[in-house]
């Protein structure tokens, strides 16, 4: 039987400010986003070639915002990665190199 894990929710405190960072900086597809009541406001935001979205909105979570860590989005190059993030505005680490990979973290400055 095969399993696939399709959302993943991300707190935020500002939908519109999330996202514009994940859609605008970090290069996310905006697939949805609406307001269902007063309340309630869902947006699924998909990186670039992924199967999985994540979730941002109000009323949709009971996490914290800030709280969704450890997140990993996989590339083929992280220092291209890296210059992207760099050249949209945000603010992501060196690259580290590990003997299993390479990594570049970011995170979204709002949560």
């Amino acid at each position: 039987m095969d399993m696939k894990l399709e959302l993943v929710a991300v707190p935020v405190t500002d939908v519109d400010r999330a996202k514009a960072f994940y859609v605008d900086q970090v290069g996310f597809t905006a697939d949805h986003d609406q307001q269902v009541t007063d309340g309630l406001r869902f947006g699924q935001l998909t990186p670039p070639g992924s199967a999985c979205s994540v979730y941002i909105g109000r009323g949709v979570t009971e996490m914290v915002p800030g709280s969704q860590t450890g997140l990993q989005i996989a590339v083929a190059d992280a220092a291209a990665a890296r210059e992207h993030l760099l050249a949209n505005g945000v603010r992501p680490s060196e690259v580290d190199v590990q003997s299993w990979g390479s990594f570049v973290y970011f995170s979204d400055p709002d949560g």
